[in-house]
Parts: C-alpha cells; sequence; structure tokens
C-alpha cells in the first residue's frame, strides 16, 4: 500500500513543497545575514526533526551560494526543565561540526518554536561544546505562545495555533514524508 502523500493526511497545514519552499527561503535568509562575516556559521540541529532540517538548509545554502556549512546536532534532552514530568525519554546523540563552535556564529536549527523551553535548553546545552561568537536561532514553524523571551531569527512560517492544538512536523527522514500538521487535542473523554 502506497504511502499518503502530504496534502492526505489530516490537519495538514503545509504540504511538501510547501515545506520545500519554506525551506529554500530560509536558507536564501541566512545567507544574506551570514555572508558578511564570510560565513564563519556552523548549524546545528535539535533532535529530532531540528537535525534533517539542519542538513536541508545546509545543503541549499550550498546550492545557492557555493558554501558548504558544517551540521552538527545538540541533544537536549538532560537540559530540560521537564525531565521529572515527562518521564525517561531516550538520549540522542551530540554532534560536534567540523571546526568546532569556538568563535563562530552558531544557528540553532529546530522544527517547531512554541514555549522556547526547547531553545533555552539548547543554550545551556550549549555552553559545553565551547563558546560561539554569536547564537541565532531558525525554525520551521513559530506557533507564539512564548513562556520565555526567545525569538527566532529565521522563521519559516508563523503558524498561530490555539494552546491546546498540537504542531506536527513530519520530515521524510524521519517519517517518510514531508508536512505540517495542526492537531486538535484529543479529550480523554472523546476516545
Amino acid at each position: 500500500m502506497a504511502e499518503p502523500s502530504s496534502s492526505q493526511l489530516p490537519g495538514t497545514v503545509l504540504t511538501a513543497a510547501d515545506v520545500a519552499r519554506i525551506t529554500d527561503r530560509m536558507a536564501h535568509q541566512i545567507i544574506e545575514n551570514t555572508a558578511r562575516g564570510g560565513f564563519e556559521v556552523v548549524l546545528l540541529g535539535i533532535p529530532t526533526r531540528g537535525v534533517p532540517l539542519a542538513h536541508r538548509l545546509a545543503d541549499r545554502i550550498a546550492t545557492f551560494a557555493g558554501v558548504q556549512l558544517p551540521v552538527g546536532s545538540l541533544d537536549i534532552t538532560l537540559y530540560r526543565d521537564d525531565l521529572r514530568l515527562r518521564g525517561v525519554r531516550p538520549l540522542a546523540e551530540t554532534v560536534e561540526p567540523d571546526g568546532g563552535i569556538d568563535g563562530r556564529t552558531v544557528i540553532l536549527v529546530d522544527d517547531v518554536l512554541c514555549s522556547g523551553r526547547s531553545c533555552r535548553a539548547a543554550l545551556d546545552a550549549l555552553t559545553e561544546l565551547g563558546r560561539p561568537r554569536t547564537v541565532q536561532l531558525a525554525t520551521l514553524i513559530d506557533r507564539g505562545h512564548r513562556e520565555l523571551p526567545i525569538r527566532a531569527d529565521y522563521v519559516g512560517k508563523n503558524l498561530p495555533t490555539a494552546p491546546e492544538q498540537k504542531v506536527r512536523v513530519l520530515m521524510t527522514e524521519v517519517d517518510d514524508v514531508d508536512a505540517v500538521l495542526v492537531e486538535d487535542a484529543v479529550l480523554v473523554g472523546d476516545q
């Protein structure tokens, strides 16, 4: 049986074509803002879907600007402030990009920005790797509902949602399809 296309999934707000177009636009914005500094930039994806997004951005930047940015991943699990609330979760891998992060612009890449707590955890985890010159944030979806004073430098799409809704980013590398879905919360009595 064939996998459904992204436009056939319930709650689809962005299709695979939309995700590709948005990723291209974000790559152009990163080029525009970092070329002045000679591309002393590294991309650090926050697992799970921030990592493939970081690789895609690096690939598109290489296509558009002819510069291959180093890409790594930054596990934030042990730096989260909700560890005792959510139970045991597996650790992801932190991979330091070639050349490290010291003195460079680090762009943290995540799929969805909501409360800002994952980004806060990423900033804490980043101190274990070194001391970047500056830190920026790129996110595919910004849904608002901030609990901390954190904003993204590069936003693919602002997607206002109700607090009880869930935004799911699907990426081919993890989910076999590219899409962004908005799902309504399922109440216990509705099942």
